[in-house]
């Protein structure tokens, strides 16, 4: 991040990211349907490559969020924002859980159906493209704070 994405707009890395992990994250109908297979790429390789992929990209979109953070904290502060921060972004992963265990119920995929899961995938991923309708208030955000020195 420090070195390829730091001098981006913040906006614009998010964005990027966002649209980035729907057709990564769809890669899992690739698993669901045993494409993979047909390539010689065994489940459980190619389960986690995906799994691998998804997380880094995770983290690299966190780090504009932690810049944002850092911009708009009031000196004295910053430990209490960082607990803050984790705290919601491990509650928004329970709550992600909980709502993604909710729709595999609503849609009757079980141990044993599978009708319905690239259904769930296709749902839960585009999904992820719901906070982009709120991006556009980092715009206010990035006006109203001042810059951080290094």
């Amino acid at each position: 991040y420090q070195t390829r994405l730091k001098d981006l707009p913040i906006k614009k890395v998010l964005t990027a990211i966002t649209l980035l992990s729907i057709p990564l994250g769809l890669s899992q109908l690739i698993l669901i349907n045993g494409i993979n297979r047909q390539f010689g790429i065994p489940d459980q390789w190619f389960a986690l490559g995906d799994d691998v992929v998804l997380s880094v990209l995770g983290e690299i979109a966190f780090m504009p969020l932690l810049v944002i953070s850092a911009k708009v904290c009031p000196p004295g502060v910053e430990g209490t924002l960082f607990a803050t921060l984790m705290s919601a972004f491990n509650l928004s992963g329970i709550v992600s859980q909980e709502l993604g265990a909710a729709l595999t119920s609503w849609l009757g995929v079980t141990e044993s159906n599978f009708d319905n899961l690239g259904l769930v995938v296709t749902m839960c991923n585009l999904s992820s493209l719901l906070p982009l309708l709120l991006i556009n208030n980092l715009d206010k955000l990035e006006e109203s704070s001042d810059p951080v020195e290094d």
